[in-house]
C-alpha cells in the first residue's frame, strides 16, 4: 500500500502535528470525497506501508520530526515555483524560505527522495514565456544538485477555479507556447544534469527528451524500498496520468495557501469551516466524527513481493 500524503491538501505545512500522531496510533480515519459519512479506517504500521509520498511547498514544520519516519520508505513531491503572492498569496517567500528548506530537506534525506515540481505553467501578461524561461532557470540554479528530476505541467482551467483566477487573466499555454517553454527547460536541465518528466499531459514532449512522468512513481519506490512492487496503474485518476495505486489521506478544501490555480480548494467557506474544526489528536482530518458516520476497516497489504533485491538506478 502506498500513503498519498496528500493530493488533496498540503499535510507537511499544516497538518504535520496531526499526520506523525496519526502514525503515532497506527492508523487513520478518511472520509469518501463523495460521501461524506462514508469513513475508511486505514492501517499506518510499516509493515504494509510500502512508501508514503508527500506532495508539498513548504515542509519546513516537518523537518526537525524526519526522525519519526525512520521505519518508513517515503519522499516528497515538492513544488517550487517563480509565483509571486498574487497566484500563491500565502507561500513563504522563495528566496528568503522555500529555496532554503528545499536544500535542508534534501542534505537531510538525499536529493533522489526531494522531487522537484514547476507546475503548473500557466501565462498572462507578467507570467510570460520570457519570465518562465528566465526564473525557471534561476531556481535551477539555486537547487542545481538537490534533486534528481523535476516534474512539469501546464495549467488546466477547471470550471471551479474560473472565478479565482479571472482577476489576473491568467491563460492555459498554447501548443506553440508549449514547444517554446519546453525546448528551452530542457536546454537547461540537460545544462545542469537533471531530467524532466510531465504530469498528467496530454502533448507528446519526448522530442525535447521530456518524457511522461508518474508521481506516485512504482520504479522510485523499488528503487527506495530495495523491492520489486506488484501493484498497477492508478484507475481512479485521469488517463494521462501515470501514477500507480495509492491511498489518499488528506481532505479538500483544507489547504491554506490560497494559490489561485489550485483545484483542491474550491469553496472559501469550506475552507474556513474544515480548518476551523482541525484537531491534531483527531483520527479524521480537519474533522470529527458524527453519529451518521460509518466506519469500514479497509483491507490493506503490502504490494512488494517479499523477495529483497537491488534495483537498478
Amino acid at each position: 500500500m502506498i500513503i498519498s500524503a496528500s493530493r488533496r491538501t498540503d499535510i507537511p505545512a499544516f497538518y504535520s502535528d496531526w499526520f506523525f500522531k496519526r502514525l503515532q496510533e497506527g492508523y487513520v480515519l478518511v472520509r469518501n470525497p463523495m460521501n461524506c459519512h462514508q469513513v475508511s479506517k486505514i492501517i499506518l504500521n510499516p509493515d504494509v506501508v510500502d512508501c508514503i509520498v508527500f506532495w508539498t511547498k513548504n515542509p519546513a514544520p516537518m523537518l526537525n520530526r524526519i526522525d519519526e519516519l525512520k521505519d518508513y520508505n517515503y519522499y516528497f513531491q515538492f513544488t517550487l515555483n517563480s509565483y509571486a503572492k498574487d497566484i500563491e498569496p500565502n507561500v513563504p517567500v522563495k528566496d528568503k524560505e522555500v529555496i532554503k528548506t528545499f536544500l535542508t530537506l534534501s542534505s537531510k534525506i538525499g536529493r533522489e527522495r526531494v522531487i522537484w515540481r514547476y507546475d503548473p505553467i500557466l501565462l498572462n501578461e507578467k507570467y510570460t514565456i520570457e519570465y518562465h524561461l528566465k526564473y525557471f532557470e534561476k531556481l535551477a540554479d539555486h537547487i542545481n544538485g538537490a534533486f534528481d528530476h523535476c516534474v512539469i505541467s501546464f495549467i488546466d482551467i477547471y470550471k471551479k477555479i474560473t472565478n479565482r483566477i479571472k482577476s489576473n487573466s491568467i491563460l492555459e499555454p498554447s501548443i506553440n507556447d508549449i514547444d517554446l517553454i519546453v525546448k528551452r527547460f530542457s536546454e537547461i536541465a540537460r545544462n545542469r544534469n537533471f531530467k524532466i518528466v510531465s504530469c498528467a499531459e496530454k502533448v507528446d514532449l519526448s522530442p525535447y527528451g521530456i518524457e511522461h512522468g508518474k508521481c506516485i512513481d512504482d520504479k522510485l519506490i523499488e528503487k527506495i524500498a530495495g523491492m520489486p512492487l506488484n501493484i498497477g496503474k492508478d484507475r481512479n485518476q485521469r488517463s494521462e496520468c501515470g501514477c500507480v495505486e495509492s491511498i489518499d489521506i488528506g481532505l479538500y478544501n483544507t489547504c491554506l495557501h490560497g494559490c489561485k490555480y489550485c483545484y483542491a480548494n474550491f469553496s472559501d467557506i469550506s475552507v474556513a469551516s474544515n480548518t476551523s474544526s482541525y484537531d491534531a489528536n483527531s483520527p479524521l482530518l480537519c474533522s470529527q466524527l458524527s453519529s451518521e458516520d460509518k466506519v469500514t476497516i479497509r483491507n490493506v497489504d503490502s504490494s512488494c513481493d517479499g523477495q529483497l533485491r537491488l534495483i537498478d538506478s
